[in-house]
């Protein structure tokens, strides 16, 4: 029988979680129906609320299922990798545990990987969530089309399901990596199902602007040299248009035309040109700190707990 592993990570969701397991026990069956069997591995990211007490009723009520615990929180993505560890189906995905994502969704998508596709990917049609939110997402996903992968997901996408082959792809990659591009970089052609995401109904979202920024600082220094060649572009400019400005002083200067004090101007000019170098040092310094974080062996997770 082929199984289908479901990573679960948690962080302050308590109020969803007796849902969820609800309705993953209705996606077992059908699966079971179709011949295929579902494993459950869900990572409480050092959630402080009552989520682990709600993942322990969840083990009481199915002994096959996997719970992990880490010690503190170390972010979804982190979080997914570490249960990619302990994938042993032949495909896997990972599941919110918001219910923003609808598990029956899984049902599909295990279909298409019945009929042969190693990739598939539910694209989010609609979303119902804060005007803030949703303007955000969108500069995000616009950013990510034009700097790194160009056919990615308007709407962008969290649910993906992949064969096995992929797996080893994420738990090898890097610590700062935003794993949902790298399915799109290693090539594989992506089979797209189209969905309105759910309203959040329990709790508040722990996604952050901070978080955001930084999966977008990953999104983009991860995947893509443009920043760099950014820099060197503005640098190119700012250097023709200070010798343009400095050959027409002087000639004016030569013909009589203009007096040369030059305060002001070379104020603004300093002043512009420091930005531009601490901007271009900062973003040096990310790739620098990515490649530190990368050699220096600190554990990605630690785990306290697991059942």
């Amino acid at each position: 029988m082929k199984t289908l592993s479901v990573i679960v990570p948690v962080y302050f969701n308590e109020g969803s979680l007796p849902q969820l397991f609800g309705e993953l026990c209705a996606v077992e069956a059908a699966l079971r129906d179709a011949g295929m069997a579902l494993e459950m591995i869900f990572v409480d990211d050092g959630s402080l609320d009552r989520s682990w007490d709600e993942l322990l009723k969840i083990k009481k009520q199915r002994e096959n299922t996997r719970i992990i615990r880490l010690t503190r929180n170390f972010g979804s993505i982190r979080a997914s990798k570490a249960g990619c560890r302990f994938v042993t189906g032949d495909c896997f995905c990972t599941l919110s545990a918001d219910l923003q994502d609808p598990p029956p969704l899984l049902l599909n998508m295990a279909e298409r990987w019945l009929r042969g596709s190693k990739y598939v990917i539910c694209a989010r049609a609609s979303r119902q969530d804060p005007l803030t939110s949703r303007i955000c997402s969108y500069l995000f996903y616009r950013l990510i089309r034009a700097l790194v992968i160009r056919d990615y997901p308007q709407g962008g996408y969290d649910l993906a399901l992949m064969d096995r082959e992929m797996l080893p792809y994420f738990i090898e990659s890097s610590k700062n990596l935003f794993t949902p591009l790298l399915g799109f970089w290693l090539g594989y052609k992506p089979d797209v199902i189209h969905y309105d995401r759910r309203k959040r109904n329990h709790g508040t979202s722990r996604w952050t602007f901070l978080k955001k920024l930084n999966a977008f600082l990953d999104s983009i220094l991860g995947y893509s040299v443009a920043p760099l060649r950014l820099i060197s572009l503005v640098g190119i400019v700012v250097s023709l248009c200070s010798f343009s400005y400095g050959g027409w002083i002087i000639a004016n200067a030569l013909l009589g035309r203009m007096d040369v004090p030059g305060f002001a101007t070379i104020v603004v000019l300093l002043s512009f040109l420091m930005g531009v170098v601490i901007t271009s040092l900062s973003v040096i310094g990310e790739y620098l700190w990515r490649i530190f974080d990368e050699v220096n062996k600190r554990p990605e997770v630690v785990i306290d707990e697991m059942h």
